[in-house]
């Protein structure tokens, strides 16, 4: 049977870019496993595709297929989270200011932040400011234009200007 084996290449493609899908992953989702669930995902996809002769940019296209499953990891996890509001109430009351450095909280609130935005926004966020991409990097990316990354970008960062502010309020 012709299409029962992986592709030709996929072995060499995995070898060469395993190690840039993880830090994508692992820099969206912060956690190792994660990020290993993450890679695994990538790459099944990418096997199950019919040719890879379609892929133009290879390496922008698996950055982009971790951000992705990243971010899709974040949004389940955070609908399979049900604490009820005493467990969290216990949680809170465990963790001392003492205990939880806060780049740590920052880092934990922007990926739930992240989780809940319209995926097209927290992708195009993800690969400007955690993955440095330029605007017309990620315009090419996304088949759109520099413009409307832009605009993206504006309104996103507003929009988590706005929760950050809300949040740090609560806190005092």
């Amino acid at each position: 049977m012709a299409g029962a084996g992986p592709l030709p290449g996929l072995e060499e493609i995995f070898l060469g870019h395993k190690d840039r899908v993880f830090r994508a992953a692992y820099r969206i989702t912060g956690n190792a496993g994660d990020a290993e669930d993450v890679l695994q995902t990538v790459f099944l996809r990418l096997a199950r595709q019919e040719t890879l002769s379609e892929i133009v940019n290879l390496p922008a296209y698996l950055h982009r297929s971790a951000v992705n499953a990243s971010l899709d990891l974040l949004r389940r996890s955070k609908e399979s989270r049900t604490l009820s509001l005493d467990d969290e109430q216990n949680h809170v009351e465990a963790v001392s200011a003492n205990t939880v450095q806060p780049s740590t909280e920052i880092r934990d609130w922007l990926r739930q932040a992240l989780a809940r935005l319209n995926p097209r926004s927290a992708e195009m966020f993800v690969l400007r400011f955690i993955e440095d991409y330029s605007n017309h990097e990620i315009a090419a990316m996304m088949k759109t234009s520099a413009a409307v990354v832009a605009v993206v970008l504006h309104r996103t960062r507003a929009q988590l200007k706005k929760d950050f502010k809300g949040i740090a309020r609560g806190k005092r």
